[in-house]
């Protein structure tokens, strides 16, 4: 089985000047933007818990080749990106492996075999994503994810001509 890497994923705390900056910087985009919470995200697991709370983040998205740039901003309520946002600050959160349906539940057993264990899980459209602890060993979070549909975005930057 061939492994693919499919994005990169950057913590900030302003989505707006962040898009801004790497359009302007590095002319990655358009981006498209979304705001994830308790009313899109499914089966919202954090540490091993049901998100019961009302929570929600913002992300934009944006091909650079065959790479997806993945800017987040957390809200509100519980997840892994305020937790990483407040110990280190903005930056380099989180790269991406691309899993199909049918494989994702002997990957994860594989990592948990190897003591690594989910810290955030949920679905959003036809989207499954997972983060696992790499933290401690490797300094980021690794994600599995199918690279499912998440839905047309709220907006677009720069905005359609």
């Amino acid at each position: 089985m061939k492994r693919k890497i499919v994005q990169i994923g950057i913590l900030v705390k302003d989505l707006q000047k962040s898009m801004e900056r790497f359009w302007e910087t590095l002319g990655i985009g358009p981006w498209d933007v979304y705001t994830f919470g308790s009313d899109t995200v499914r089966e919202f697991i954090f540490y091993g818990q049901p998100v019961k709370e009302p929570f929600a983040f913002k992300i934009a998205l944006a091909k650079f080749g065959d790479i997806q740039f993945e800017l987040m901003q957390p809200v509100k309520g519980p997840n892994i990106y305020e937790r990483f946002l407040k110990e280190k600050g903005e930056g380099f959160h989180h790269i991406k492996e691309k899993v199909a349906d049918d494989e994702m539940e002997h990957t994860l057993e594989k990592f948990r075999k190897k003591g690594v264990e989910v810290i955030q899980s949920g679905k959003c459209g036809t989207d499954v994503f997972c983060y696992l602890n790499t933290e401690p060993t490797l300094g980021i979070i690794y994600e599995l994810g199918n690279d499912g549909e998440v839905g047309p975005p709220e907006r677009r930057y720069p905005p359609d001509k």
